[in-house]
């Protein structure tokens, strides 16, 4: 019974406030005597009359007005729930999980998603920071980030930071007591900080790279970290030489805590890209990320 009344509550509402089949017909969009036949079929179903009809005005009974003041406000209401519904349909809205490094979650994307995460209240992000090469599929991540060259297969990539360079960084009274090294295979005598990479099968080999040759050394000393950030702490209070992000130490070398050295060895290469499947459909929250991500010169 509802099903059939619903629209015809909605008409008599109309009618109503209105006080006239005529201004009230050209309001829903259909013709008077449609719009009178089916208010006598709602009496009729109802048992009850709810409209006074005289020559001039058309006004609602008593039994009109109390369906008048209660089921108006109700179909008012569900009006304006459709209404929010259909307005949030097309808003980024929802949560998207991004797998990264901590480097490139402190880097590139809090500093980009901050302000779009004040822009759109409804849209929700869970970034997970993990050094290995996660399977975005498997693990139910809708994008990952990481180097250009750690990107698996059948994936499309987008570039969304900068070259960058790993530098060779120490304290400055470790370097004046240690020595300055000038070729990579000077580091086998030095304490280096490691870091313990699940994508490289332990502990991470230093890579350098001049005239078109390429090195990696593994290094030695008494600390190991899983993460980049301690590396840095380390090398400041000079338990040796670390390897690190150029970005992620560059204020640290302007103000005298720590110095580069092998700078010649660490020629830049390309900077960290978004991920995720080639069949992922870009609903609108996802497209917000990626454009707010995208590198642009």
């Amino acid at each position: 019974m509802l099903r059939e009344n619903i629209a015809d509550l909605m008409s008599f509402v109309v009618v109503a406030r209105e006080g006239s089949f005529t201004r009230a017909a050209a309001q829903i969009g259909v013709s008077q005597s449609a719009l009178s036949h089916a208010m006598r079929g709602l009496e009729a179903r109802l048992g009850l009359r709810l409209l006074t009809r005289t020559t001039r005005r058309v006004t609602p009974t008593a039994e009109g007005t109390i369906v008048l003041e209660r089921i108006a406000p109700r179909l008012a209401e569900i009006e304006e729930e459709l209404a929010a519904i259909l307005d949030r349909k097309d808003r980024p809205a929802g949560t998207i999980r991004i797998t990264t490094s901590d480097y490139a979650a402190d880097t590139v994307l809090w500093p980009k998603l901050a302000p779009v995460l004040r822009e759109y209240p409804d849209l929700k992000v869970e970034i997970v920071a993990d050094y290995g090469l996660t399977d975005i599929v498997a693990e139910k991540f809708d994008a990952g980030v990481r180097l250009g060259e750690s990107i698996a297969e059948g994936m499309i990539a987008v570039r969304i930071g900068p070259d960058f360079r790993m530098l060779v960084v120490g304290a400055p009274d470790y370097v004046a007591q240690r020595g300055r090294p000038e070729t990579p295979q000077d580091l086998t005598r030095h304490a280096c900080i490691n870091l313990r990479l699940p994508t490289h099968g332990g502990l991470y080999a230093w890579e350098f790279e001049k005239d078109s040759r390429e090195f990696r050394v593994r290094v030695d000393g008494q600390l190991t970290f899983n993460s980049i950030g301690p590396v840095v702490e380390a090398a400041i209070a000079g338990y040796g030489l670390g390897y690190v992000p150029d970005g992620l130490v560059e204020g640290h070398i302007r103000e005298g805590r720590l110095v580069s050295v092998l700078e010649d060895w660490s020629p830049p290469f390309p900077g960290y890209y978004l991920y995720y499947p080639h069949r992922r459909q870009a609903s609108p929250a996802f497209a917000v990320i990626l454009e707010a991500l995208r590198y642009r010169e």
